[in-house]
């Protein structure tokens, strides 16, 4: 069985926002914002840093994702050709610890302006009720440094710090554009501020405050909102939880009054289900944003966080 390390999803975007560069900002070296195009070359190694790139970056800069669709980001495997155009990258954005191999690439790539995004907000570790027995097995369970939960992004006050602090690198990279980048930044902000406002009213009077997911990605999801999250195996969704684990969960959902099991688009539904039919629960999608395919629940971050905060409504009962 190959083990799906669960990537924290603001390491996935900046992973993916990394492959995006590498792969297709092949823009001449030398000043930045000078290549044949004239736009800056940025590269991200994963969706969630991929996407404010180009929401600050607009239409001066050519972003490339490391990470393709689809792609788990922490398995990713970085060839010769694309550690070679990734130092033609102006700029760099990932999240270091996420990616291995991205890491390896980006100390080679000698690129000056490298943003790790995982220095732009506060990690922290979160117990998801899991005792991670399992990790003896050959899972590796490590997020980021000592313990801490990559998936920031999933947290729309930490996105946008990670937002100021790519904003902030993209007007050092090409000061010309620099009130520019600084107008979007602010924009996007702004949006950030309202998603903020949307989950803390809609999550406010929910009947239940516990949910269960495969994924323990919704850490820093649950602290903001006052939720308790519930993972099933971890932060691995493809491991598989001890039968200790799912009868510690069925008696969860029965004391907690929980009524749905969330499972996401690039892992696997089967303990999701398994958990459900002992349950009597229903499913749904808890998305983690590590990627935008065909199979999500919208076509960017926005749109994936409102359809997350749309089945946590729905999953919780709300008032």
């Amino acid at each position: 069985m190959n083990a799906r390390r669960l990537i924290p999803t603001a390491a996935l975007t900046a992973a993916a926002a990394l492959g995006a560069t590498a792969l297709t900002g092949c823009s001449g070296a030398g000043a930045a914002g000078t290549g044949a195009d004239g736009k800056l070359s940025v590269t991200a190694s994963f969706y969630p840093l991929q996407f404010l790139a180009e929401q600050i970056g607009r239409d001066h800069v050519k972003v490339a994702t490391l990470t393709k669709p689809g792609v788990e980001p922490h398995d990713l495997e970085i060839s010769p050709k694309q550690t070679a155009a990734l130092g033609e990258s102006d700029v760099v954005l990932y999240l270091k610890t996420l990616q291995p191999a991205v890491d390896k690439a980006v100390a080679q790539s000698g690129v000056k302006n490298v943003v790790d995004a995982a220095t732009l907000t506060s990690l922290e570790s979160h117990d998801d009720g899991h005792d991670h027995g399992h990790a003896e097995e050959g899972h590796d369970h490590r997020h980021g440094e000592a313990g801490q939960d990559p998936h920031v992004w999933l947290d729309p006050v930490k996105y946008a710090e990670i937002a100021k602090g790519v904003g902030a690198a993209l007007e050092k990279a090409d000061p010309g554009h620099a009130a520019d980048y600084k107008k979007n930044t602010d924009e996007l902000l702004a949006k950030l501020t309202a998603l903020d406002t949307e989950f803390k009213d809609g999550l406010k009077n929910t009947a239940g405050k516990t949910f269960i997911t495969t994924h323990a990605a919704f850490g820093y999801l649950a602290e903001r909102y006052g939720l308790d999250q519930e993972g099933i195996s971890g932060v691995d969704p493809e491991s598989e939880p001890s039968p200790a684990r799912m009868k510690e969960l069925q008696a969860v959902a029965k004391k907690d009054n929980v009524t749905t099991v969330f499972f996401e688009t690039l892992a696997s539904d089967k303990t999701a289900k398994t958990l459900a039919a002992d349950t009597g629960l229903k499913t749904d999608v808890l998305d983690p944003l590590e990627g935008i395919t065909d199979t999500s629940q919208g076509a960017d971050y926005f749109e994936v966080m409102r359809s997350n905060l749309k089945n946590l409504q729905k999953a919780l009962g709300t008032h």
